[in-house]
This record gives structure tokens, sequence and C-alpha cells, in this order.
């Protein structure tokens, strides 16, 4: 019977050759290059399988707002190497071990990342710029999920987190489990481009004041802003639920939190444009409760210690292996 798949174990091993996964953030075309990065006991790591991996991880950091010097990005290809090695090594000790994976669970992945496109022609496309068949995505998956039941076999199912361990770690790290003050929020938003000429402007504070006067007169702000909002939030009323400090720009965070509940801001303006706001709802700084976070406490005890597991594995699989590496010492 197939191993119902971990929630953790992709966080597992950061590097799967699974980038097709996240398919819709890949700009770059797949490289023709024939070369070799490595060669792990016989088996070629292609320069297309680098190229492929170390745009996807380039692109997932650039969207955390990181920026690389050439010596970083060295780093980040000597470690992107290291995790296609890995991931290469676990395969070898999956077959050897016999592990299979079953046709349907590959079928549901390949149904999940198609899911993800708006629709089959872009699917396809996406595939076409990858130089990608569907063939070679499901057979990718399936190296995947064979080397996550290996994981799961050697280590996650062997593994126990006592009480004792999950409450000390609760205790210990009070930080890690304080929910920050939070605001339910609704606004109104007429948008305003950043770089638009005065007179834009005037028209654009003109319609939030009038919206303005029509709340002074007792018209209702959900009312409203479904018939004027020009944001995404418009066919809820307005309504962005909950948020905490950090998550909306700065000038609208600060009149959001000023606000006490039931109360509209004067018109706020932010690179969006002119917004009104009204504060629903108000959350105070809480700690969560040992009871309520208690399994997701134990379940990330076990993912470190998996982690940990693994880690020692690899380290002794490659101690033990033929590699041969080709990386350029020098950033392209």
């Amino acid at each position: 019977m197939q191993k119902k798949r971990g929630r953790w174990s992709w966080a597992l091993v950061t590097i799967m050759s699974l980038a097709w996964i996240a398919l819709p953030a890949l700009a770059a075309e797949k490289q023709t290059s024939e070369g070799k990065v490595a060669v792990v006991n016989g088996s070629v790591i292609t320069q297309e399988d680098f190229d492929r991996e170390m745009t996807l991880v380039l692109q997932r950091l650039a969207s955390m707002g990181r920026s690389f010097d050439d010596s970083q990005v060295l780093a980040i290809k000597k470690e992107v190497l290291e995790g296609l090695i890995a991931a290469e090594l676990l395969y070898q000790e999956s077959q050897k071990k016999g592990i299979k994976v079953e046709e349907a669970a590959v079928n549901e992945q390949l149904e999940t990342l198609r899911k993800r496109f708006p629709s089959e022609d872009e699917f396809k496309g996406a595939l076409i710029k990858m130089n990608l068949s569907e063939a070679e995505v499901k057979s990718q998956i399936k190296r995947g999920l064979t080397i996550e039941q290996l994981i799961t076999e050697q280590f996650v199912e062997k593994l126990a987190v006592s009480s004792k361990e999950v409450k000390d770690y609760y205790d210990s790290h009070p930080d890690s489990f304080k929910q920050p003050e939070q605001v339910q929020a609704s606004h109104i938003l007429i948008k305003v481009d950043p770089d638009a000429e005065e007179s834009q402007r005037a028209v654009a504070r003109k319609k939030i004041e009038e919206i303005q006067q029509k709340l002074r007169e007792g018209e209702d702000f959900a009312g409203l802003a479904r018939a004027f909002s020009e944001g995404p939030s418009s066919a809820k009323g307005g309504d962005l639920g909950y948020f905490s400090r950090g998550q909306m720009v700065k000038p609208f965070e600060e009149a959001a939190f000023a606000l006490r509940p039931g109360e509209v801001s004067d018109p706020v303006e932010t690179r969006f444009g002119y917004h009104l706001i009204k504060v629903m709802d108000k959350k105070p700084e809480t700690t969560i409760p040992y009871e309520d976070i208690k399994e997701r406490v134990e379940q990330y005890l076990k993912d470190t210690k998996a982690r940990q597991e693994v880690d020692l594995y690899v380290k002794k699989l490659k101690e033990n292996a033929q590699v041969e590496r080709f990386l350029a010492e020098a950033p392209k």
C-alpha cells in the first residue's frame, strides 16, 4: 500500500529536482547544454538539471527580496549542486531497497500541477518553454515521491518525540508562540497610479471625499465599497479580514491600527491610491495556548529530527559514493 505522504516531507530535501511544481514562476527557458555538472556513481547530473534548479532557487530567493553578489551566487550554486547530488544518492538508495511508487500517486501530483495553470493550453505552453514532455514531468514526480517514501520508511516512521520534549520546547521559546496584535478592517479604494499627474490625483481625491460624505450622511460602508471601491475586496464589501503589522503598506497600517472598532479614517494616501478605512475589530497580542499548538510543535520537532537524520545519512552516502564534480569555481 502506498504510504501516506507527510506534510513535512518536501522540506526535508530542499532540492529534489521537482522545479516544475513551480513552473509558473520560471521565466527562463530550459537550457540545451549537453554538459554535466556531476557524476554520481556513474549517473550524470546534467547542466540542464542544474540550470533549471538554479533558476528556481534564485527566483524563490528574489521573491523574498533577496539580492546577491557574485560570491553569494557561487555559494548558492554549490548548495544547489550538493542538493542535486544528495537527491541522486537518495534515489539510488531507494532503488536498492526496491521502493515502488503507485502510478495513482504520480497522476495525483501531476493533476495538482496541472490545476495551477489557468488552462490546459497554458500548462502545455509552460512545458514547451521548458522543453519538457509530460512523460518527463511524470518521471521526475515519480522520482521525488520515491525519495520521499525512502525518507518516510527509513526515518520518519521510526522517530518519536516525547510529551516532555514538546512541552520543554514550548516553555523555552515563548516568543515563537506570540500572536501579534491584529485588526480586522475594510476599505474603499480609489486607484491612482503612482506616476499620475496632479490633475488625475485631484479627480481621485474628489471621488474619495464624495464617498466620505455619503458615509457621514449614514450610508452603509460595505454597500459603498461594493458600489465604488476599485480594489479586489470590493465584492466582499471591502473586507480585508484580520492582519497584523507588517502586512500592509505603512500609511495604511498606521491609520488602521490608530482607529478604534467602528471608526472610519479620513482619506489615506498610499502608492495604490486613496483609501477610506473602517476597523471592524481588534485583537490584542496574545500567546497561543499550549493545548492549541502542541500538535504543531510535535510535528516541527519530528521534522527537525528527520532533517538531522537525513543529513547524516546523506553524508555517509557521499563518503561511500564515487562523486565527481565539474562546477566552475568562478561564477558565470
